[in-house]
């Protein structure tokens, strides 16, 4: 019965950005669970790569090129995906990017860039895979958002925007089609060990670890990284009938970050 709950078998996926990293940790666990993967990548090379990885992995996956900010291309993605594969049942808005620039140096083009991929893009799967949905009678759409959800930090004016605006999107297609049974909530990761982020996890020359690393363990209760394997539980409870009820919700996964004032000097 518990098993049943949690069974994606039958279900398409489309997991965006997913040849490496959060997004294919995450494909990989959906893939667990019965469900059928689909990503996409901006380049031919980075589809071939991602097939490779989920075959290394014994997973089918099906990939296509696609831009996700571009509107028409994303249309004519989902067509051929349901054509293809099937209709898509479960979505994840992972695809995004980061510019780590001082904002009184920011360009405004480089601003737009990041909106367009992290908030931009979202909206416009979403908006090519709910009519879908609807006819169907329902689905699963999850935003894989962030901590600067929630928070700001230095150089990162444009993504914590983005992802600040993708909190309330995605309450508001909880809001708007919710009725149809669609359930819309987000993944918010805390600081994940990624082959990204090693540099900052290295050992320093004097033998202490580097700076950042102390600041993340000093504000984390879980004291560690969090790592991409910590994402899988999460994600096929809300891409699954376990998550029926769960509407417009931001699950944040950072072992304890945003509950936490730190301690007392």
């Amino acid at each position: 019965m518990t098993n049943d709950m949690f069974s994606l078998k039958g279900k398409v996926a489309l997991v965006t950005g997913a040849v490496y990293g959060i997004g294919f940790a995450i494909a990989e666990a959906l893939a667990s669970a019965g469900a059928t993967i689909v990503f996409n990548d901006r380049n031919e090379s980075g589809v071939e790569k991602g097939l490779a990885n989920y075959a290394e992995k014994g997973i089918k996956a099906y990939g296509y090129v696609c831009d996700v900010t571009d509107e028409p291309g994303v249309q004519e993605m989902v067509k051929k995906i349901e054509a293809e594969v099937g209709v898509i049942d479960i979505l994840v808005n992972n695809a995004g990017i980061i510019k780590r620039i001082p904002m009184h140096e920011m360009a405004a083009e480089d601003f737009r860039q990041v909106i367009d991929v992290d908030l931009n893009a979202p909206f416009i799967v979403s908006k090519a895979v709910i009519p879908s949905m609807i006819k169907k009678g329902g689905g699963k759409i999850i935003n894989i958002c962030s901590m600067m959800s929630e928070l700001g930090r230095e150089t990162v004016s444009a993504y914590a925007a983005a992802k600040g605006g993708l909190k309330m999107l995605t309450r508001n297609i909880a809001s708007e089609y919710g009725c149809y049974n669609i359930q819309c909530n987000g993944i918010g990761p805390g600081y994940i060990a990624t082959p990204q982020t090693a540099p900052l996890r290295e050992i320093q020359p004097d033998g202490e670890r580097h700076p950042f690393d102390k600041f993340i363990i000093a504000k984390t209760p879980a004291e560690r990284w969090g790592e991409a394997e910590d994402l899988k539980g999460p994600a096929i409870f809300l891409a699954s009938g376990a998550s029926d009820f769960v509407n417009g919700h931001i699950l944040y996964v950072d072992g304890g970050i945003l509950a936490y004032i730190g301690k007392q000097p």
